[in-house]
Parts: structure tokens; C-alpha cells; sequence
């Protein structure tokens, strides 16, 4: 099978998780075994600063500058900053002008892009709205800075193996179907967080290494492997949350996040506050779920007021209250409601509380991930 160029190859087994929570239950494994050499490296494209005027970037080692066309033009002095700036189509820096501008440290240098180190190269591209600083770095050094950016390095080693294994097929199957001509990914929430060196630690680079080159597939294709911090007690099919159609690996499963400090939450709001954050109703007079989804989140809510009444997404209120997900009820007494809530993001896929939780518990990353992701299996990239 074949991804974008990169091949796998599969084993199928079946494995007892065994007791939990004083239930004994049994999971259907199917994973990849490694069978293979370690796969090659693999370069990502991710946009530090995207459609900015300009960007501050340096190294910590001297650092060849080259141009559109590969050829050195000059060097950088180490640790020294340098302002790149876009206009008429080119990148200029320092003397040097040219459509588009690597730098490339020597040795073992790190590069400096707007506020932080990383690892690998630094491109400058012009685009329509400025420029955008784009990180060249390798797949596993990458999941390095993202597993201590998405999960706390304190966490159980097999908690971090899942996240190591989730994240590289997250990044893999954006590169693959979400990314364009610039960049494969970004480093914000809208992606995975990614905030290069100072999100490393030991721990997060043994659980990459422990994976190396692992990533779940379905079908032959590595898969749109989301998480979130917790769902409240049970994760959602796809097709309630998103605009997608029927995912086969994306489906409601029994989370294991009970005990999170996103478990169960409370914010409550004046009338006048909440009036003051939903906009086209005047002073709400109530607030009554209209569609839900089978575990209960908000997919549509009436907001009435005195003014007018409006039909509101579970998402537009989620960032107009500032809540931490959509599963919530609004209990109002008075001119106060009082919402209650459960987990911590969209809850799809893995639940990385439920992850740390199973992984307390003796359960292996392997069956934490075939658990979170029903359908799919590990798999060793060629």
C-alpha cells in the first residue's frame, strides 16, 4: 500500500485490554509490526509566520543563505538577527534579494523564526499578503516540539507513544490533503501546536523514537487522526460534529477521561453578560437546545430575547462564551443561567485524558490508539 510515496505493510493479532474501571473488557487489535528498517527521513513544510510583513530569523551556527535557484549567496554570522522583509514579488534580507530565500545552518544549528528555535531550515516565501517563514524540518525531530506542545511530558511514556503515533498521521494525512504549494501544515491549534526546541523535552523524544515512522491507516491511506483533551465520558462520530461524511474510524467509543480536571465544569453568566455576547436578540429571555448529538452536544440552540430570536451553532456559542466544549446544558434561574458541561474540545477521536488514564492503568499505546480510532490499524511506514 501506498501513501504519497511512502509504503506500509500489516499483522493483524487480538489482544484482551483486560480490567477496567472493575469491567473486563476485550479489543479487536490490528497493528503494524516493525518489520522493516527505519523508515527515511522525511522532510515537513510548516508555516511559522503566515502573510506577515516581515519576520525576524537567524541561527545559532553560521548559516549559508541561498537563492530561488539553490545557489549560495552569501552567510549569516551566528547568533545574530536579521529582518526579512517581502516586496515586489522577492524576499529581501540583509543585501540580498531574491523570489525566494533558504537558510541553512551549519553543523548542528538551529534557526531563529519570529520568537523561537527550531530545528532544521528556514524558507522565506513571498506571497499575496506579505510573506510566509516556513520551518523545513524533519517528520520525527517535528513530533518532538509537538507532543510536549499537545500533551504534558509528565505523562505515562505509553500516553505519549499514542500521541507520538497520532500526531505523525495527523501531520502526514494534512501534508497529503490539506496543505498547498508553500506549506504542508501550520503550528497553531487550527492544526497541532508546534513551538520548535522549547517545547522538547527527553520524555517527548523517547516516545517519538519509540514509534519511529508508526502512523494508523485505514484502507491503505494513513488517516485524519484528531484528538482533543477529553469528551466527557464518551467520543463522538464524526458526521455529528463536522460537515463530513461517514468515517469508519472516526466513530463514538467509551472515553476513560472520568477524573480529568476538564471532566466537568461550571460557567455561569449574568443576563446582561450573556446579552452582551450573543449578538441580534437583545436581553435573552431563554436558551433552548434545538438539534443535539447522540451524546448530547450542542448542535443548534435557540437563543430567544427580547428583541428577536436566533438559531446559534454549538460552535459560534462555544467561542462566543468562551466554553470548553459544546456538551453543556443551561439551567437559568432569574437573570442567571448557569451552564455545565463536560470534556475539553470537539471529541473526536483519541481523548488524551482518556489516553493518560488507560496508560496509568498498564494499557499499551498500541491498543490505546486501535481503542480511540475503531477500524484503523498501526502501521509501519517504508
Amino acid at each position: 500500500m501506498v501513501f504519497r510515496g511512502l509504503s506500509v505493510s500489516v499483522v493483524s493479532v487480538f489482544q484482551p485490554i483486560g480490567l477496567l474501571g472493575g469491567r473486563r473488557w476485550w479489543l479487536s487489535l490490528s497493528f503494524w509490526m516493525l518489520l522493516v528498517a527505519p523508515v527515511q527521513a522525511l522532510e515537513l513544510r510548516v508555516a511559522i509566520e503566515d502573510g506577515v510583513t516581515q519576520v525576524q530569523v537567524g541561527s545559532s551556527t553560521k548559516a549559508l543563505v541561498r537563492d530561488a535557484a539553490g545557489q549560495e549567496v552569501g552567510e549569516l554570522t551566528a547568533m545574530n538577527g536579521y529582518k526579512a522583509q517581502a516586496g515586489g514579488g522577492s524576499i529581501a534580507l540583509a543585501q540580498w534579494r531574491s523570489p525566494l530565500l533558504w537558510i541553512e545552518p551549519t553543523g548542528d544549528g538551529y534557526v531563529w523564526i519570529g520568537k523561537r528555535w527550531y530545528r532544521g531550515r528556514t524558507q522565506l516565501v513571498p506571497t499575496a499578503k506579505g510573506l510566509t517563514a516556513v520551518n523545513l524540518v524533519d517528520l520525527e525531530q517535528y513530533l518532538y516540539s509537538v507532543l510536549g506542545a499537545e500533551m504534558s511530558a509528565s505523562w505515562p511514556l505509553e500516553a505519549l507513544k499514542a500521541q507520538a503515533v497520532a500526531a505523525r498521521s495527523y501531520a502526514l494525512h494534512k501534508r497529503a490533503t490539506g496543505g498547498n504549494d508553500v506549506f504542508d501544515v501550520g503550528d497553531t491549534t487550527s492544526w497541532q501546536v508546534y513551538k520548535g526546541l522549547e517545547s522538547e523535552s527527553p520524555n517527548t523524544q523517547t516516545a517519538v523514537q519509540a514509534t519511529a515512522g508508526q502512523v494508523m491507516t485505514y484502507d491503505g491511506q494513513v488517516i485524519l487522526a484528531a484528538f482533543h483533551a477529553a469528551s466527557g465520558g464518551h467520543t463522538e462520530n464524526v458526521e455529528d460534529i463536522w460537515k463530513s461524511p461517514f468515517i469508519p474510524y472516526l466513530r463514538g467509543v467509551v472515553d476513560y477521561d472520568q477524573g480529568a480536571p476538564v471532566y466537568q465544569w461550571q460557567k455561569s453568566f449574568s443576563r446582561r453578560e450573556l446579552s452582551g455576547k450573543i449578538s441580534g436578540v437583545g436581553n435573552v429571555k431563554s436558551m433552548t437546545p434545538e438539534r443535539t448529538t447522540p451524546q448530547g452536544r450542542i448542535v443548534t440552540m435557540v437563543v430567544e430575547g427580547d428583541r428577536g430570536t436566533r438559531r446559534v451553532s454549538g460552535t459560534d456559542l462555544r467561542s462566543a462564551l468562551g466554553l470548553r466544549s459544546t456538551l453543556f446544558v443551561v439551567n437559568q434561574t432569574g437573570d442567571k443561567f448557569e451552564i455545565s458541561g463536560r470534556g475539553y474540545g470537539h471529541g473526536l477521536g483519541m481523548s488524551q485524558w482518556g489516553a493518560r488514564n488507560l496508560a496509568n492503568q498498564g494499557v499499551n499505546y498500541q491498543q490505546i490508539l486501535t481503542h480511540y480510532y475503531p477500524n484503523a490499524i498501526l502501521s509501519q511506514l517504508q
